[in-house]
């Protein structure tokens, strides 16, 4: 098989490219990445000799079907992510999101290449703190932000593409990840660098808002589960049952860096913050099999610690200016 990773130097992305070269050998990978301030291409260093590496955007349909016309399957990370940016400048987010997928759906219809398309729980909304509800595949979209809204929008148009023109395609809506090689902007890997570094962390609001944590070992299994196993045009969640507020996690960090777990700050809200996600994969575990590795969210959590304690070297260049943009923000 060979398969084309988009946005593969990513987060989410250089993670499953390295799990791919690690336990599927006989797999071909091209990775293809625009290389925004997201996507590192040292993220992919230790896997550089074993994959095909191309710089482009998936909104040019040049540089798109001359990749897609050679691989049998397309794994589409390739996203514009962060909540707080979309807020500032919506544009990117329509123009990666929205456009980029529907360049990738045309190519992929264009040659019959399987596709599968990574998005997140927000496209749900939020959920009360004291709901026990918990999103399935029948929530209705409810997105919040300029970020979840187009992400929604890729997710239709995904579907319209599968019924419409038989493009033979799945969705996975994951929840919030974490692990080695996540841009230090996101809210776990900022809180355990302020630690490093000896800056306080910083919670928006009272630290309430909870998120369905899953280690990005585990999302990336998932994923491979789906390819493998997962039905054409079917949408499945994907969780590990890690639901924590962001207090409780500050507090962790701390703990595990040998810090008081009341050493943070509290800072004004963030507009339109979700409350709540919570993800009920109970779909992905009895269709296809699926089960974490990380059962308990405080063995990932202290695995990535460590990760970013080894590999300073990594993240210390993108540490200032991600530290400037939130200071010019007052968060």
């Amino acid at each position: 098989m060979h398969v084309l990773v988009t946005g593969g130097a990513g987060f989410i992305g250089s993670n499953f490219v390295h799990q791919t070269v690690r336990e599927r050998p006989d797999v071909q990978v091209t990775v293809l990445d625009a290389l925004t301030y997201a996507g590192d291409e040292r993220s992919l260093d230790p896997v550089e000799r074993k994959i095909v590496f191309a710089k482009g955007d998936i909104a040019d349909p040049d540089i798109v079907d001359s990749l897609v016309k050679d691989v049998d399957l397309v794994v589409h990370f390739a996203a514009e992510s962060h909540n707080d940016n979309s807020l500032h400048d919506p544009w990117p987010f329509l123009r990666t999101n929205i456009i980029g997928t529907y360049q990738l759906l045309e190519a992929v219809r264009r040659h019959d290449v399987r596709f599968h398309h990574i998005s997140t729980d927000e496209v749900y909304g939020d959920l009360e703190l004291d709901d026990p509800a918990k999103f399935t595949p029948e929530t209705p979209y409810n997105p919040s932000s300029p970020y979840s809204s187009t992400k929604a929008a890729s997710d239709l148009l995904v579907r319209a593409w599968a019924r419409s023109f038989g493009v033979r395609a799945t969705i996975s809506n994951c929840s919030n990840n974490y692990g080695p090689f996540q841009h230090v902007e996101k809210f776990i890997p900022r809180q355990i660098t302020n630690v490093i570094d000896g800056v306080r962390p910083k919670l928006y609001g009272s630290g309430e808002n909870v998120r369905d944590w899953i280690h990005v070992e585990d999302h990336n299994s998932a994923v491979w589960a789906i390819i493998e196993r997962g039905r054409l045009g079917e949408t499945y969640l994907i969780g590990a049952d890690g639901e924590e507020n962001n207090k409780t996690v500050v507090e962790d960090i701390l703990e595990i860096m040998g810090q008081p777990a009341d050493a943070y700050d509290l800072v004004s809200d963030r507009p339109g913050h979700d409350l709540r996600y919570a993800i009920d994969s109970t779909k992905l575990r009895e269709e296809l099999g699926w089960a974490p590795r990380y059962e308990n969210f405080r063995a990932g959590l202290e695995a990535t610690v460590a990760w970013y304690q080894a590999n300073e070297a990594w993240w210390r260049p993108q540490k200032d200016a991600t530290e400037a943009k939130y200071a010019q923000l007052g968060r």
